[in-house]
């Protein structure tokens, strides 16, 4: 009976201990919010409320979040107060800079997840940038959660083909709720979903 005791503790604690890592790709996130949805550079208010993203992360899989924000610094200026207020939400940004030539955001992601497919945490990623495919691939397969944040309609065409693996994709404005008005997003719309007031 002691033993019973001793075990159950020890499993609890590794599924508390287990990491849900977000990585946004805050350049791809913008760049397609801007000209596939908007049509035009995002005002600051139509751009997404990253701590309602950190929130939902939270509550995605019920774990603890690591949250990283990617951003391209190869020119040399950070845009300081941006960077600030992502801190005080609680997410970590990862300026990276490199040559003309390299997607340095893209880099810095692909690498950071190999880097988590050789522990356990579970992964969000905020991309629609089919370029990190193959790792997201890779990640699937075992009990580790793997999720997309996009919009679903903008998303590469390669990740609808990973969900039967077990990838589980969010949308930005139906599931995250990031957004503080409604985006004039043209999509099928589920019957089920359809809300007529909408469009009157």
């Amino acid at each position: 009976m002691a033993e019973g005791r001793d075990a159950r503790p020890a499993v609890d604690a590794g599924l508390q201990e287990r990491t849900t890592y977000l990585l946004v790709d805050g350049e791809n996130l913008d760049a397609t919010l801007g000209s596939s949805v908007l049509g035009r550079r995002p005002a600051p208010d139509e751009r997404p409320r990253w701590d309602r993203v950190l929130d939902f992360a939270r509550r995605a899989w019920g774990t603890p979040v690591k949250a990283l924000f990617f951003i391209n610094a190869s020119g040399g200026d950070l845009p300081m107060s941006f960077l600030q207020a992502l801190v005080a939400m609680g997410l970590r940004p990862v300026p990276l800079s490199g040559a003309p030539h390299v997607k340095v955001v893209d880099v810095g992601i692909q690498r950071t997840l190999t880097a988590i497919a050789d522990g356990d945490g579970h992964v969000l990623l905020g991309s629609h940038d089919g370029d990190f495919l193959p790792q997201v691939e890779a990640l699937l397969g075992g009990d580790r959660k793997v999720g997309l944040l996009a919009f679903r309609e903008l998303a590469n065409a390669g990740y609808a083909e990973l969900a039967a693996s077990g990838l589980e994709i969010f949308d930005l404005e139906d599931d995250v709720r990031c957004f503080n008005q409604a985006l004039p997003r043209m999509r099928v719309i589920d019957i089920d979903e359809f809300d007529p007031l909408v469009f009157l």
